[in-house]
């Protein structure tokens, strides 16, 4: 029989769950309420129970969680987990090994969806890309070589951090005018009042303000890209997250930006394209992280 191993991506309002052959077959998936209060206890038994469930037949070797927010460079500790309750410096490995008795490795919910692009999505075809995830903040992930890139500390790929504008707004991490506070929902809104299905609803009807937001919300994403252009100079581009859907609005004007700002030797070939395995991306990651920091082979 062939070997499974179960990706999880935990979420402040669900966990998602599936079996994953090495080839990237998803043979069966869940979808459970995360619970509330989002305590570790609770979180950990929701995600071992399922995970027992889902491996009825002993198929599984290895799990694979996505965690909303820094984890250790083992993979082990669960650092903070945004929108959880009591989540500090939680063993979430060492408490689902103990209680499913498989190996278990964690990372950042946005590193494991830029791993599932890379594996399945956007980026199949590419040995390096980024993936930006633009929804209520802007998240990242940078694969190099075809492996993640997290750096010596485990934090790296925080591209929504990176400062677009020195006097911007104060963004949450102490910077201000990061790229987030100018590209994710929460500043969408912000500057407009709309979210950003209204107007990509509006941009629909050629409304000329939603036209012209796109476009320059697009120039500030390619201001943004050119400088993690110019340092990791990636194949592709992969553009995430909830505003993605409105991308045909503003992919062409960030192409150009991209173009103006960025030596075409630094661009050579690159694409800027949208991800395809929307909110099943981190889940799809979660298993391709189990195969790989497994050491597992056929």
């Amino acid at each position: 029989m062939q070997p499974e191993v179960i990706g999880v991506d935990l979420g402040g309002t669900a966990i998602k769950l599936g079996r994953f052959t090495q080839d990237g077959s998803c043979l069966e998936s869940v979808t459970i309420p995360t619970p509330q209060p989002a305590t570790p206890k609770a979180v950990i038994d929701a995600i071992a129970s399922m995970v027992k469930q889902l491996n009825s037949q002993n198929q599984a070797i290895a799990i694979g969680v996505g965690t909303p927010g820094p984890t250790d460079t083992q993979g082990r500790i669960a650092l903070v987990a945004i929108n959880l309750t009591g989540w500090e410096n939680v063993p979430l490995a060492d408490e689902l090994e103990a209680k499913t008795g498989l190996k278990t490795t964690i990372a950042n919910d946005a590193n494991c969806a830029g791993l599932g692009e890379a594996w399945l999505g956007a980026g199949k075809n590419y040995h390096n890309s980024i993936l930006l995830t633009l929804g209520t903040g802007v998240g990242g992930a940078i694969i190099i070589n075809d492996k993640l890139f997290t750096g010596h500390l485990g934090a790296a790929g925080e591209l929504g951090l990176i400062t677009l504008n020195p006097d911007g707004p104060p963004c949450n991490s102490g910077n201000r005018g990061s790229l987030e506070q100018y590209v994710s929902a929460t500043a969408i809104i912000r500057e407009t009042g709309k979210n950003p299905a209204e107007l990509a609803t509006l941009a629909e009807q050629n409304d000329s303000t939603a036209l012209m937001f796109w476009h320059n919300y697009g120039k500030q994403l390619g201001a943004g890209l050119a400088s993690l252009i110019y340092i990791l100079t990636p194949e592709v581009v992969i553009i995430g997250g909830g505003v993605s859907a409105g991308a045909k609005y503003f992919l062409s004007s960030t192409q150009k930006e991209i173009e103006k700002r960025v030596l075409p030797s630094s661009r050579i070939n690159l694409k800027i394209t949208v991800a395809q395995l929307g909110n099943q991306a981190g889940m799809v990651g979660a298993a391709k992280l189990a195969w790989d920091k497994g050491k597992i082979k056929n």
